[in-house]
C-alpha cells in the first residue's frame, strides 16, 4: 500500500509541477534559453504522467459473470449497461 501511495504522490507531484511549468511558459516572461529548459522539463513531466495514466488504464478492468465464469473485460469509459 505504501508503494501505491508513493506512486500517487509522485504522479500528483509531477502533474502539479507540469502545471507550474505550463503557466511559466504561457506568461511569456522567460528568455529563449529559459523557455527551452522549461519546455524540456514539461515534455519529460508530460511523458511521466502519461505513462502512469496509460498503466492505470491498462490495469482497470470490469469483471463480468458469464455462465458461472468470471471473465475479465477491459474497462471502457463510454460503455454503459
Amino acid at each position: 500500500m505504501i508503494n501505491s501511495k508513493n506512486n500517487k504522490e509522485s504522479f500528483e507531484g509531477n502533474l502539479n509541477r507540469l502545471k507550474e511549468v505550463v503557466k511559466l511558459l504561457e506568461e511569456g516572461n522567460l528568455s529563449l534559453e529559459e523557455s527551452l529548459i522549461y519546455f524540456e522539463e514539461g515534455i519529460r513531466l508530460y511523458r511521466l504522467c502519461n505513462n502512469v495514466l496509460n498503466d492505470a488504464q491498462q490495469k482497470i478492468s470490469l469483471l463480468l459473470k458469464d455462465n458461472d465464469c468470471i471473465i475479465e473485460k477491459p474497462f471502457d469509459i463510454g460503455e454503459e449497461e
